[in-house]
């Protein structure tokens, strides 16, 4: 065989030989790699502007539709994750899709529910993907916290969630959720928020960490919050 992919065949009669031609496949190039998932999972970049009055859960989605949209994955399903409380009470688990979740530099953050919230005991074990590194806004940008050992200045890693834990919605009768996402009031009612960066005095839960110091914009802010809520691609 020569190098153009010949095959030259002698049929032992004088004078008379017959070439083949044999198709070649084209040199692959080596070392490409697939493109990255797109973005199903950010938080968000900026807040609504009123503390714990989102709009309700609605108003939450359309903000993170619009966020997601201005990053080109407009043509999904935005969800904030969120609970709400009292009667018809909603859990954030539930209405966030089945996952798996990347972030916008195709950084796995979850499998699917059960690997979000650790429920089973390997989940558990093996975590997340949900940290300070990978928990980026929709643009890529590392949201500001305590990530890489120098505290951003201000620390904003307080998210909004309203959520137990285990993604559920509280059941104690105190307000959790600034009135299910519609109250900024001042001195009335707070809303449960975890920390993106996974570093806090009380614990490092992403997603129930402790309460904000009330519903006001002012409130939600102070101690390292902006009004931040997490966003994940329902379908």
């Amino acid at each position: 065989m020569n190098r153009m992919g010949m095959f030259v065949v002698a049929l032992g009669i004088t004078g008379l030989s017959i070439t083949i031609i044999t198709a070649q496949a084209p040199a692959q190039g080596r070392g490409a790699q697939a493109p990255p998932p797109p973005m199903s999972f950010f938080v968000t970049s900026v807040g609504v502007g009123r503390g714990g009055d989102l709009g309700g859960l609605a108003g939450a989605d359309a903000h993170c539709q619009a966020l997601g949209a201005s990053a080109g994955r407009g043509g999904v399903t935005w969800r904030a994750y969120l609970s709400t409380q009292g009667q018809n009470a909603v859990n954030a688990r539930d209405r966030i899709g089945a996952g798996p979740w990347y972030g916008a530099n195709g950084n796995l953050i979850a499998r699917d529910v059960g690997h979000l919230h650790g429920d089973t005991l390997e989940a558990a074990r093996m975590g997340n993907g949900l940290h300070g590194l990978h928990a980026v806004n929709e643009k890529g940008q590392i949201v500001q916290g305590r990530v890489g050992g120098t505290p951003a200045s201000p620390v904003v890693h307080d998210i909004l969630t309203g959520s137990q834990p285990d993604g559920r919605a509280y059941t104690d009768g105190m307000d959790h959720t600034c009135s299910n996402w519609t109250s900024s009031a001042e001195g009335m009612g707070s809303a449960q928020v975890g920390h993106h960066d996974r570093v806090g005095l009380d614990n490092n839960s992403w997603n129930s960490t402790h309460a904000t110091r009330g519903c006001s914009q002012a409130n939600v802010s102070r101690g390292g919050g902006a009004g931040l809520v997490y966003c994940f691609a329902a379908n």
